[in-house]
């Protein structure tokens, strides 16, 4: 029996705050420059505020890159261009700095954490900070097996909750979250058409590095395969996610709603985040108001996620890479937002102007008399000189 209520996540998550919102509202409204004349950074900016309670915005000055790692045995089917069980040598590309993520984070400064959940591969070729959340090695194959077991499925979601903490405790202000996997974009399909209540092939796409033809239709196969293994348990969000998730997913989905907890923002990498945020919204529906989609990778299922969620990507790149990539490119974004609410000055009120507008006269009164002055007084000598030059 589980000791693990997920109902006491919709207790538990607040949204943020309202009454902050208004005011950061408000003082958008009295900035020099026009409300609505900076896009979507005037929403972001309120948002933040909203988030961290503050007005004006705090900057975002400890944000981290958290990327969840597994290996899905679905991969064994040929629905990836990845061979099975290759996402250890990704995470190791990502240690090494040779990733998209790596490049862009130390071009940004943002640090860079991996935690293996899955992977299929000996935890000695790894760094011990990095496997000591690991809860099994490799999933299951979901479409015809369960990808975890109960009890595993709750140590991943706890694993993700513990991590939420260790970054909200450490002073994390941002969270940009992102997956490492093989596999890991069909067990997102599964979870998406699943809780949406869509086909296979309507949440099917091509994954991070494009498949063909031929390996996107057996794609769609095992995703109708594992969907009709999901739908019998849509009912209860952890036994979905031992269904047909993954050790990886089942520990974003905890990170997620333990970060809405902690009331600490995250933003949305791509496909695999997406499905797990969506069942995070399942467990609690206030939870996605702290969460932000950074960009639109053209994988149908995540369209699907977000559209269901009502989160509006921030970019659209076609960045299908994953790995917290696409998440980094909005990172700019949420800081400039944060910079331009906090910094932008404020008009002065028209009292101010009215007290400048008479100053003004007073002292152009002053010179004007002072001129007229000097002007007579040039007058009654050149008048003198003229009498004495006669005389």
């Amino acid at each position: 029996m589980s000791s693990l209520n997920l109902d006491d996540f919709t207790d538990l998550i607040e949204r943020p705050d309202g009454g902050v919102r208004r005011d950061a509202e408000a003082r958008r409204e009295r900035q020099v420059v026009p409300p609505g004349s900076l896009g979507r950074l005037d929403e972001l900016g309120e948002w933040l505020a909203a988030a961290q309670s503050a007005v004006p915005v705090r900057p975002v000055d400890r944000p981290r890159v958290v990327l969840f790692a597994g290996d899905h045995r679905i991969a064994e089917l040929g629905v990836s261009a990845r061979p099975a069980g290759g996402a250890g040598e990704l995470v190791r590309e990502v240690l090494e700095g040779g990733r998209p993520v790596s490049v862009l984070a130390r071009r940004l400064g943002v640090p860079v954490r991996v935690v293996d959940m899955a992977l299929d591969c000996d935890p000695q070729t790894l760094p011990a900070e990095v496997v000591r959340h690991r809860v099994r090695r490799g999933g299951g194959r979901i479409d015809v097996e369960d990808a975890l077991t109960p009890e595993e499925a709750e140590a991943a979601f706890r694993a993700g909750m513990a991590v939420a903490d260790e970054e909200a405790d450490s002073g994390t202000d941002l969270v940009v979250l992102g997956d490492v996997s093989v596999g890991g974009t069909t067990a997102a399909g599964v979870l998406v058409a699943a809780l949406c209540g869509t086909d296979a092939s309507v949440v099917t796409g091509r994954g991070g590095l494009a498949i063909d033809d031929l390996a996107w239709m057996r794609k769609c196969a095992a995703t109708r395969d594992a969907l009709r293994r999901a739908r019998p348990v849509l009912g209860d969000q952890l036994r979905l996610l031992a269904t047909v998730g993954g050790a990886d997913l089942a520990a974003m989905t905890g990170f997620l709603l333990q970060s809405a907890v902690r009331k600490m923002p995250v933003i949305l990498d791509g496909v695999v985040t997406a499905a797990c945020a969506l069942v995070g919204q399942r467990v609690a529906f206030r939870a996605p108001d702290w969460w932000l989609a950074a960009h639109d990778s053209g994988e149908p299922g995540q369209a699907k996620a977000l559209d269901r969620m009502a989160l509006e990507p921030l970019l659209t790149q076609g960045v299908t890479v994953g790995e917290g990539a696409g998440g980094l490119l909005a990172l700019p974004l949420v800081q400039a937002a944060a910079a331009l609410a906090a910094e932008l000055p404020e008009r002065p009120k028209a009292s101010e102007r009215s007290e400048g507008s008479v100053d003004s006269a007073g002292s152009e009164n002053s010179e004007n008399s002072e001129d007229s002055e000097d002007s007579e007084d040039s007058e009654d000598s050149e008048n003198t000189d003229s009498a004495e030059e006669k005389a």
